[in-house]
């Protein structure tokens, strides 16, 4: 389980890294990443933080908690990849109920490492 000072939760801070954040995408998923700098109020706990969004588009609650549950545990293995301080929206797209969890793995570094590099390089989408 994804320990508790990594998780995003309030909506405000979900709103903020989607709108201003950068963007990389694969055909299951999208991610979101924000770096916060001084113009941005963090929650200044100078841990990389992740947030979930799975719609109903997903699937049933019980696919749309799978996946869920995979991304979740994916993402343990990926906050070594984020800045600190940095936030991340996962977006699950409806191709990801019927995706492995290894193709979710690998979706989700490869969308992470991308908004990384396009956030530390100052390039946005």
């Amino acid at each position: 389980m994804l320990p508790a000072a990594h998780r995003l939760r309030r909506s405000v801070d979900f709103e903020r890294t989607v709108r201003r954040g950068t963007r990389a995408g694969r055909s299951t998923l999208v991610v979101h990443l924000l770096v916060p700098d001084e113009s941005v109020s963090d929650p200044g706990s100078g841990t990389p933080q992740v947030g979930f969004v799975v719609s109903k588009a997903v699937g049933n609650s019980v696919q749309r908690n799978l996946v869920k549950r995979r991304l979740r545990a994916a993402a343990i293995g990926q906050l070594s990849v984020l800045p600190d301080s940095a936030w991340a929206v996962v977006r699950a797209l409806p191709p990801s109920a019927g995706a492995t969890y290894a193709d979710l793995d690998r979706d989700l570094d490869s969308c992470l490492r991308r908004a990384v590099a396009r956030a530390s390089g100052g390039g946005k989408r």
